[in-house]
C-alpha cells in the first residue's frame, strides 16, 4: 500500500495559490485515474485506487499547511505504514516553474508543511518536489506561495499536472525514473528531428548551363583567330 500525500491549504480561498501545487497534482492523479471519491478522514480528505496493481491512498491534510503532519501521522498509523511507503508532494521555491524532481529524505529547508511532517513521521519520506520558482526576496515569499497561479503560468502548469498523472503508475511501483521521464515528456517534448526551414523551404532548382555551339572552324581559321 502506498500513501500519496498533497501539501496545500483548505477551501476555495486558497484552491488556485502556489503552495497548494500539491493538493492539485493528487487531484489530477485522482480524476484521471478513476478513484474513489473524496471522504472525509485523519483530518482531511481522503480517496483510494490502484495504481499498477498497488493499492494507493490519496490524502489531502485539511489542517493547513503548518499543521499537515498531524493528518498523515494519523493515517500512517492507522493503515501500519511506514515513512518508505509514503510520498509528499509539494511546491518547491528552489526549482523553477514547471521543474519536478523525486527525492528520499532530507531537510525541509524552511517549508512549514515539510517541518510538520518530520516532527510527526520523520524526514525519510518520499517527495516530488513541484517546482514553482522563487520571488527573488526572502521578505516576499510568504505573498508569493499565497498567491493565485498567474495566467502566464496555466500551459506549464497544465503540463506538469499531466505529466504527474501519466507517471503516477511508476511512482506507485517505485520507479522514480520513469515517473520524471512521464513528466518531462510532457513538460518538455523532444523536438522533431527535421528542421522546420528544410520542410517549409522548397529546394532550389539546380541551375541549368546551355551546351556549348559545336565549333564549325576549319584548321586555317582557328590558326587566324588565335592572332586577332
Amino acid at each position: 500500500m502506498r500513501l500519496f500525500v498533497g501539501l496545500g491549504n483548505p477551501g476555495a480561498k486558497y484552491a488556485q495559490n502556489r503552495h497548494n501545487i500539491g493538493f492539485m497534482a493528487v487531484d489530477r492523479i485522482a480524476a484521471d485515474h478513476g478513484f474513489a471519491p473524496w471522504r472525509g478522514k485523519f483530518q482531511g480528505s481522503l480517496c483510494e485506487g490502484v495504481l499498477a496493481g498497488e493499492k494507493v491512498l490519496l490524502l489531502k491534510p485539511e489542517t493547513f499547511m503548518n499543521l499537515s503532519g498531524q493528518s498523515v501521522g494519523e493515517a500512517m498509523r492507522f493503515y501500519k505504514l511506514t515513512a518508505a511507503d509514503i510520498t509528499v508532494f509539494h511546491d518547491e521555491l528552489d526549482l523553477a516553474p514547471g521543474k519536478c524532481r523525486a527525492k528520499t529524505g532530507g531537510g525541509h529547508a524552511g517549508h512549514n508543511g515539510l517541518r510538520s511532517l518530520h516532527q510527526h513521521i520523520g524526514p525519510d519520506y518520499n517527495r516530488v518536489r513541484l517546482g514553482i520558482g522563487h520571488p527573488g526576496h526572502k521578505d516576499r515569499v510568504a505573498a508569493y506561495v499565497l498567491h493565485d497561479f498567474a495566467r502566464a503560468d496555466q500551459d506549464w502548469l497544465d503540463n506538469l499536472l499531466r505529466g504527474i498523472s501519466d507517471g503516477a503508475a511508476a511512482l506507485a511501483s517505485g520507479d522514480t525514473g520513469r515517473f520524471q521521464n512521464a513528466v518531462a515528456l510532457r513538460v518538455a517534448p523532444p523536438r522533431s528531428s527535421t528542421s522546420p526551414k528544410s520542410a517549409t523551404t522548397p529546394a532550389k532548382p539546380a541551375a541549368q548551363t546551355e551546351a556549348p555551339a559545336p565549333d564549325t572552324r576549319n584548321p586555317l581559321q582557328k590558326l587566324a583567330d588565335r592572332f586577332r
